[in-house]
């Protein structure tokens, strides 16, 4: 994910003031409907950062009401040129990049993401998503079509409408724009509901899609709780398309309200317990490092965690080995500061679920070779986890941990490890280690995951789509696909006098 060039990583900001914590509708802040508020802590101390109005069913409303508007026939968004839409995101990034150490201090604090490498991978990847998405904005084309009799027909595509967007909190500021940027650049208007424990970043984005000079209702974002503000995007009326990045658990519950409400489109990035499979004839030096990366990055707080490794049974002993030396080279503490390499998960409920389940193999009788406690007296810190002698039927191997803990399972055959690796309700991602090209193209093929990197791992680029197979999910994000998930494809016919060709 990273790339050769990074900046300077300056120190993050002292004493950040939250200047944004009100409902953002017609580019105009509220209070909720309701009056109430909730508050918004910092994992890594367990401290309330500042309390945010809490948006739910009424203040969904206004924004839907706001969104329509300025979807309308004729209105100032609907009548923009499609290169001035292009513009206007060009603009909204280079104000995310003046904002740069605002909002990657922001993000530190909130999410407990590393502040290095918010800074440095994560801003890389938002700003080059944000202008890829700009310069699509006049390159949405239909086509001409030679259809039978004296018809013309052609093609167009046309933006959705109203658009509910709710993201994640693993990582709030690179899904918020990953979910408006190809809604935007389609002419779509969209509320988005960030997550309940990391709504500041969208917040102060939001101020930033005013200044750039966006047109009052295109963007909207109401924090607020799932099962208020979300449920009521997803059941609504007058919303004509949904996208969630989060748990298959609420991904159904949301495509059940949309088939409930008005069958409005849905696009979803659902939860995954990635395989990843170590050959030995791979480079094991590459291996065990991207292999690590794979399930550690971010406090293994990511959908495409490679949460199950697979390794061929005569390198067994000596991968496990180096893996626990590579897990032990952790240094956990507060992500803002310099020289940590693992902050804290993002709240008490991720935190005890993730030691429950490292207990559960603990007790079914996988080998712990590295960790398995809480760290520290503060914030939500687990300690890095290592566990061998995995089997399939553990709960460690079935369900998504979204947390520290690597567990490592033995493989004999090609024919077995595929077979294993497709066992799984889950199909967002995978990993191949191997030297030779056949296994590398026969893997790639047979494994059933929406991206499979090979001899690589976390290798996210804005011009891939990215997405899942099975309960991972439907639809992509980023490329030229998920673009698209953003238009309704339009088929004219015209009868002509005469066809000359």
């Amino acid at each position: 994910m990273s790339s050769p060039a990074q900046p300077e990583v300056p120190a993050p900001l002292a004493n950040l003031k939250i200047q944004y914590t009100k409902i953002f509708i017609n580019n105009e802040w509220y209070d909720s409907v309701s009056g109430k508020k909730f508050p918004v802590f910092n994992p890594a101390t367990e401290e309330v950062i500042c309390h945010v109005e809490e948006g739910d069913k009424a203040d969904v409303d206004k924004a839907v009401k706001a969104a329509r508007q300025a979807f309308q026939i004729g209105s100032p968004w609907r009548t923009m040129d499609a290169s001035e839409r292009g513009r206007l995101l060009f603009k909204l990034a280079d104000l995310v990049e003046r904002d740069r150490l605002l909002l990657t201090t922001m993000e530190s604090m909130n999410s407990g993401r590393l502040f290095t490498q918010s800074y440095t991978i994560d801003f890389e990847i938002i700003i080059k998503g944000l202008k890829y998405c700009a310069a699509w904005a006049d390159k949405i084309h239909g086509q001409t079509i030679p259809s039978d009799g004296d018809i013309f027909t052609y093609t167009k595509r046309e933006p959705i409408g109203v658009c509910g967007q709710i993201i994640p909190w693993n990582g709030p500021l690179l899904m918020f724009i990953w979910k408006i940027g190809p809604a935007l650049s389609c002419g779509n208007t969209v509320i988005v509901k960030p997550a309940e424990q990391t709504p500041l970043t969208a917040l102060h984005m939001a101020s930033l899609i005013k200044e750039a000079g966006f047109p009052p209702g295109v963007v909207n974002v109401v924090p607020g709780y799932g099962p208020t503000a979300g449920a009521a995007i997803s059941s609504h009326m007058d919303i004509d398309k949904v996208s969630f990045t989060g748990s298959t658990e609420v991904g159904k519950l949301i495509t059940e309200a949309a088939g409930k409400s008005n069958l409005k489109r849905v696009t979803l990035e659902l939860g995954g317990k990635s395989p990843c499979i170590v050959f030995a004839d791979a480079d094991l030096d590459n291996a065990v490092e991207f292999a690590h990366q794979g399930v550690f990055y971010h406090q293994g707080q990511i959908c495409v965690a490679a949460s199950r490794l697979f390794v061929e049974e005569s390198i067994y002993d000596e991968f496990v080995k180096r893996s626990v030396e590579r897990a032990k080279k952790y240094v956990l503490g507060n992500p803002l500061n310099l020289g940590i390499n693992q902050g804290p998960q993002i709240d008490k409920e991720q935190h005890d679920k993730i030691l429950q389940l490292i207990e559960s193999g603990k007790k079914e009788g996988a080998k712990l070779e590295l960790g398995g406690g809480r760290w520290g007296n503060k914030g939500y810190f687990v300690q890095p986890t290592v566990f061998s002698n995995v089997t399939d039927d553990m709960r460690i191997a079935k369900e998504e941990i979204f947390g520290p803990v690597q567990q490592i399972m033995k493989f004999k055959s090609i024919d077995d490890v595929i077979k294993r690796a497709n066992n799984t309700s889950y199909g967002l991602a995978a990993g191949v280690f191997t030297k030779d090209l056949d296994k590398a193209i026969t893997l790639s093929s047979a494994l059933q995951a929406g991206i499979v990197w090979v001899n690589c791992y976390l290798a996210l680029s804005v011009q891939c789509p990215f997405g899942g197979f099975k309960m991972s999910g439907n639809g992509r994000e980023m490329g030229e696909s998920g673009i698209y998930e953003y238009t309704e494809l339009k088929t004219v016919a015209m009868k002509i006098s005469q066809k000359n060709s």
